[in-house]
């Protein structure tokens, strides 16, 4: 899919500077076949393709006209909302946690995706991401991995860690993220989201629900 995107962003740049270079011709009244007019027209070619290649790095990546042929991923940003259905089991009752309210912010561009992720408990930042498609294998995935921070005062039972998250993408009939997680703590689990807004949160919305494991504890 990499390759069929690369040769199309190719054969696409080579046509805008094609018809760039015969509107200038055209318009300046200049003759092409004379080396002196098709050469002195380079740096207005050069200078047009870095504009239009700079508006579709900002702006135009995002359309849906690009997907598929010239851009192989989709637009994930924006945040998140869901649950985490963890196998971790609490030390004082031997029992896993009911799903757990959770909220995954993506900040992506054409060439940077970062992920952050957010529960009543703990506060978890991406440090290496990357997309895996391939439409042929019916595979559209993203997946990476993270360092975790749980608040300080619940140093006893949870302490930062790192882990690797997986999520199957998609986009038909709604736009919904279905992963799995594992983490250097052996604790794994699945989670599952769906889009929500696209503003990047800075918290969980109150309507979320508190974490049941911090809940529990408030009522002993």
């Amino acid at each position: 899919m990499r390759n069929v995107t690369i040769k199309s962003s190719l054969y696409l740049l080579v046509g805008i500077s094609a018809i760039a270079w015969f509107a200038l011709a055209y318009f300046g009244d200049l003759d092409l076949s004379e080396v002196k007019d098709f050469f002195g027209l380079v740096p207005k070619v050069v200078s047009i393709d870095l504009l239009i290649i700079a508006v579709f790095v900002k702006w135009g990546w995002k359309m849906k006209l690009f997907r598929g042929w010239l851009v192989p991923f989709p637009n994930l940003n924006g945040s998140w909302l869901g649950f985490i259905y963890s196998d971790w089991k609490n030390p004082d009752t031997g029992e896993k946690p009911p799903p757990i309210p959770v909220m995954l912010t993506v900040n992506q561009s054409f060439f940077h995706v970062s992920c952050m992720m957010r529960t009543g408990e703990m506060e978890s930042s991406s440090y290496s991401e990357g997309f895996l498609i391939d439409p042929e294998r019916q595979i559209k995935n993203i997946a990476y991995s993270y360092t975790s921070k749980p608040r300080l005062s619940l140093n006893d039972r949870s302490i930062p860690h790192d882990g690797t998250a997986i999520f199957k993408i998609v986009e038909n009939p709604g736009l919904k993220l279905v992963g799995r997680y594992w983490t250097e703590r052996l604790t794994k689990g699945e989670i599952i989201l769906e889009f929500h807004s696209k503003e990047l949160l800075e918290e969980l919305p109150n309507d979320l629900g508190d974490h049941p494991v911090t809940e529990d504890e408030n009522r002993r």
